[in-house]
């Protein structure tokens, strides 16, 4: 039976519960120190947004965040939230920065909205300003959870995704940090809560392929379903998503066995795509090989007389062959990224080329 519950909504809920949220702040951001209680915390609204107004110009933004909880500090208060991401986001310092700065702005809203309720005296400056020289905004700390198997090569922080800046500037340049956790490589982490390391431990081992590994540890273990599924959803495990009857528990070692077979056909179906690539790459260079033992057989000695420009989207030799010009060589990009094999132009003419897998012949 198909699995029908979205990835972020099954994230949401899973975070959501106070002893996983706690759990997870305390290893990543205070190095295991208990320092977010889970009775303490507050569930927030998750709607960050707001109306940006400079002069004539407004504009809305909407921004809603994943999970946001509080926790009291004495007499103020903590700001905290999650975004999970599933993919590489190559802005994303950028955007949560703008997350939490649209947080920042829905509390200075709020003290604006205080202030004209209130009937008192106001400077002039903190007519003007909207709050009182006095106010103070709460901090907002952020943490994005990264799912996939592969490693995050995008920005850590603001200053990745700006332009090299002189000495000069950079030394007076404000960046803003992003707080990124990667499931493949959460084993740094001390997590005490069952649920938050059974999810990690097993997500981990899967992407790594140590089913050995699991079944040696979870074997004799029942978990509940919602973490299988969660599981299932963070490594795209259409069999663990199955696991679909929340509040019972299920034994490991049968939803192992399935994923095992599952992964089987995965690499199964990955190696035969490999495997046509590969000979379609080495029958069409054979070809090409023959092509020009051929064309020396007919004592029609190729010379190389020039190459081809790159940026004209191919790169490769010319040959004169009597009065024929034979182009042969590979396919490149805008970019300059190469596209192997090879193509086959004869006179200016395309006769033959296989261009992102797809073979194409010209007659």
């Amino acid at each position: 039976m198909a699995d029908k519950v979205r990835t972020d909504v099954l994230l949401k809920n899973f975070w959501r519960v106070n002893e996983r949220f706690a759990d997870l702040f305390n290893a990543v951001i205070f190095q295991g120190k208990e320092v977010l209680k889970a009775e303490e915390l507050q569930e927030m609204d998750t709607d960050m947004s707001g109306v940006i107004r400079f002069r004539e110009h407004e504009e809305s933004l909407v921004r809603v965040r994943d999970v946001v909880k509080k926790m009291a500090f004495g007499v103020e208060f903590v700001v905290l939230g999650i975004e999970s991401q599933q993919k590489i986001h190559y802005a994303m310092p950028l955007r949560t920065m703008l997350y939490d700065g649209m947080g920042y702005l829905k509390e200075y809203r709020e003290i604006t909205q205080s202030m004209k309720k209130e009937k008192g005296k106001w400077t002039e400056e903190e007519f003007l300003s909207g709050m009182r020289k006095e106010d103070r905004l709460h901090p907002i700390i952020t943490i994005v959870i990264y799912y996939s198997e592969y490693v995050w090569d995008g920005p850590m922080c603001l200053k990745d995704m700006i332009v090299e800046m002189p000495e000069e500037i950079e030394r007076i340049f404000s960046d803003y940090k992003m707080n990124l956790v990667q499931v493949r490589d959460s084993g740094q982490y001390m997590f005490h809560n069952e649920d938050v390391r059974t999810v990690f431990e097993i997500s981990r081992e899967i992407f790594q392929g140590n089913f050995e590994k699991i079944n040696r540890e979870y074997k004799d273990r029942d978990i509940n379903q919602e973490l299988i599924r969660v599981i299932g959803k963070i490594t795209d495990s259409s069999k663990l998503m199955e696991q679909n009857k929340e509040g019972e528990m299920g034994n490991m070692c049968t939803a192992l066995r399935k994923l095992e077979e599952e992964c089987e056909q995965k690499g199964r179906k990955e190696g035969l795509k490999e495997g046509l690539k590969e000979g379609h790459e080495k029958g069409l260079e054979a070809g090409i090989i023959n092509m020009v033992s051929v064309m020396r057989e007919l004592e029609i000695e190729p010379e190389v007389t020039g190459e081809v420009s790159v940026e004209e989207g191919r790169g490769g030799e010319i040959f004169e062959c009597g009065d024929e010009v034979i182009e042969l060589g590979v396919w490149y990009s805008n970019s300059g990224r190469k596209f192997r094999p090879f193509y086959l132009f004869k006179n200016e003419i395309p006769i033959f080329a296989i261009l992102f897998g797809i073979h194409k012949i010209f007659t």
